[in-house]
Formats: C-alpha cells, structure tokens, sequence
C-alpha cells in the first residue's frame, strides 16, 4: 500500500500536511501521532485511506521526524472515517 499511495516511509509533519493538503487528504496530530487521511482516486467511490505516523523523538514542532506505523487496508467513502481508522490505530 505505502508504494500505491506514494507514502515516505519518513517524513515531517510539515510535509506531510503540504503533500496530504495538495491531493484532498488531511492530518491532525494525536498525542505522538499524526493521523493522515489520504485520497486516492477509485472509481467505486472508497477514495480514502488511513495512515498513522508516530514521532520518533520528543520533538512534536513541524519539522520533527515522523515514521509511517500502519496503512488501512480498507478504503473509505470520506476522510473522516479514514481518520477514525488511524485514531483507533493509535490508542
């Protein structure tokens, strides 16, 4: 998954957030994690997907690196269940 959504495997969440904004997803820091939700064109209308990120440091600022945990598996019909997906992953 992380090669057919084109995720770094490292990144900041300054971009990430730049990357996610450009291609209709979202991200919101949670505790540790950045929680992403990306879009995807599918023509059956599932165009989102999950991911969680997780600070590899103390350093929460944007520039903090930041390493890819977990990809959902399923597609979703809107970002806001991607999200919970990747906030359920993080708890």
């Amino acid at each position: 998954m992380k090669n057919t959504y084109r995720l770094p495997q490292t990144t900041t969440p300054e971009n990430l957030e730049s990357r996610m904004m450009n291609l209709g997803g979202a991200t919101l820091n949670f505790g540790g994690y950045v929680l992403t939700a990306g879009y995807y064109y599918d023509p059956n209308g599932r165009s989102y997907y999950g991911a969680l990120y997780r600070y590899t440091t103390s350093d929460r600022s944007c520039e903090a690196e930041i390493e890819l945990v977990a990809i959902s598996d399923e597609t979703y019909t809107d970002n806001g269940h991607a999200i919970a997906w990747a906030m359920s992953k993080a708890m």
